[in-house]
């Protein structure tokens, strides 16, 4: 699991991106990628800001599950699984809207970097030629029950390279926030 860091780590650690142009008025979203990276394991943690202040935390993956990294990528893409590129500055990234038409979520609307991990052994990895585009990676959680209060350890299928909170309560009390915004950006960072 990804350690607690300071607000102020935070934001110098995100100042220090060659991708960095200012912060957002508005809410945004920090992702910090497990260096440990346990296979299928909810490992990453997600800090809300708002300008350079904190908001509030989650835990959740910013990688695919097991079981799209071992061949389920298939089924989206035939060269391997969306990696999302870490330490980047994502401005604008997504909208409030929903996931697969079943739960509010923030939806991709601009491009984003990915790598395509195709070596089928189940680790998420930046490997190979980065690329940017639309991919439908999503920002929601890993229930369409609403109401569940379980917070699940395992992504499976929950996650072919969306950004995934795998605390249902803690989300759905998150997600109406961000409404009344017109965008959403995402910072992802690598463990630090």
């Amino acid at each position: 699991m990804v350690r607690n860091y300071t607000d102020l780590e935070i934001i110098n650690r995100i100042r220090g991106l060659k991708s960095f142009k200012g912060f957002p008025l508005q809410r945004y979203i920090v992702g910090i990628r497990s260096n440990d990276d346990i296979t299928n394991k909810y490992d990453d943690k997600f800090y809300i800001f708002e300008g350079e202040r904190f908001i509030t935390m989650t835990t959740g993956t910013t990688n695919p599950g097991s079981p799209i990294l071992e061949a389920g990528f298939l089924k989206y893409n035939k060269v391997g699984a969306a990696v999302v590129k870490s330490n980047e500055c994502y401005y604008d990234l997504w909208q409030h809207g929903y996931h697969m038409g079943k739960m509010e979520a923030l939806r991709q609307v601009n491009p984003i970097i990915v790598y395509r991990d195709g070596d089928r052994d189940g680790k998420s990895e930046e490997i190979g030629t980065p690329i940017s585009g639309l991919y439908g990676i999503n920002f929601h959680t890993n229930d369409y029950n609403k109401f569940s209060k379980e917070i699940k350890t395992n992504i499976g299928n929950w996650s072919a390279g969306c950004q995934v909170v795998n605390d249902c309560e803690k989300y759905y009390q998150l997600i109406p926030t961000f409404r009344v915004q017109k965008f959403v950006t995402y910072f992802l960072l690598q463990e630090f």
